[in-house]
């Protein structure tokens, strides 16, 4: 078995045993191997947290398929984890190009990925009913036959569009051209939650550590989430502290952050090699 199929195998286990597991996004190859050391089971990548480390927006417009695949690829070699990568809108528009990212996705090692049905045009925000489904189903025929998860993103709660009917439609479809598991990120409550999760048969990612209300995994699980992952929401706490620390420095001219810090020693510890 290769070590792909031996990733995936362990990354499908967690889609199919009992309850609920956390799949946080670690956005470079140190806070990956941080995230590894403290016993997480398995990582996906941000494109928020990325794209603010590099100095960019996070949109498809400011990421090329090749920074984008070349960070997933970075954190698949910090970690003995399976990693699942945030590949946007599939780093195209056309089907063909979703079909293409997928098969160079699991080239580099990534044992899953995301495809969201969000255009990045803030004058049509959301893909086309029928050109969503198709994007989805030429990105799973190309997962088919790989060691690769593929997750289908409804992406209306976040563009303007709290349309739950359409949302749920079109997860259903997502599900039935192929995909693995749905996402639908910003549902309001747990009460969407629940709806969302009983109206399809596949597995349900839900994205905490947005604005809004935050929920415990016991209450997700309870609502029949399978998968819960934060985003961008860990480099932006990373960020948050490195904020108030260099404002006390600027404003204050005192340096207490320091108590709070991690010390070099342990930073250092989670750096070290591992065994792959």
């Amino acid at each position: 078995m290769t070590m792909s199929q031996e990733k995936f195998e362990r990354f499908r286990s967690l889609h199919t045993r009992s309850g609920a597991f956390v799949i946080p996004n670690p956005w470079d190859a140190g806070s990956a191997r941080i995230l590894t050391a403290l016993g997480f089971e398995a990582l996906a990548t941000t494109s928020a947290g990325f794209a603010f480390s590099i100095g960019r927006r996070d949109s498809a417009a400011a990421l090329s398929r090749d920074e984008v695949l070349r960070n997933a690829k970075d954190i698949v070699e910090a970690t003995h984890l399976p990693v699942s990568a945030d590949l946007e809108d599939g780093l195209g528009s056309e089907p063909a190009a979703c079909a293409e990212t997928i098969a160079l996705a699991s080239e580099i090692g990534l044992v899953g990925g995301s495809i969201e049905d969000a255009t990045g045009d803030p004058d049509r925000p959301i893909f086309d009913f029928a050109l969503a489904v198709e994007r989805v189903a030429a990105a799973a025929e190309q997962a088919r036959n790989r060691p690769f998860i593929l997750t289908a993103r409804a992406e209306n709660f976040l563009h303007g569009r709290p349309d739950l009917e359409d949302t749920i439609r079109r997860l259903q479809a997502f599900e039935r051209a192929g995909a693995h598991v749905v996402y639908a990120p910003g549902l309001p409550g747990l009460e969407a939650i629940r709806t969302v999760c009983s109206a399809v048969t596949c597995p349900v990612n839900v994205v905490m550590g947005l604005s809004g209300p935050s929920f415990s995994v016991a209450q997700l699980e309870d609502a029949g989430v399978k998968r819960i992952s934060v985003g961008g929401s860990l480099a932006r706490a990373a960020l948050g502290g490195f904020m108030r620390a260099a404002r006390e420095v600027k404003e204050k001219g005192t340096f207490t952050y320091a108590a709070d810090a991690l010390s070099a020693a342990e930073a250092t510890s989670y750096m070290a090699d591992y065994d792959r």
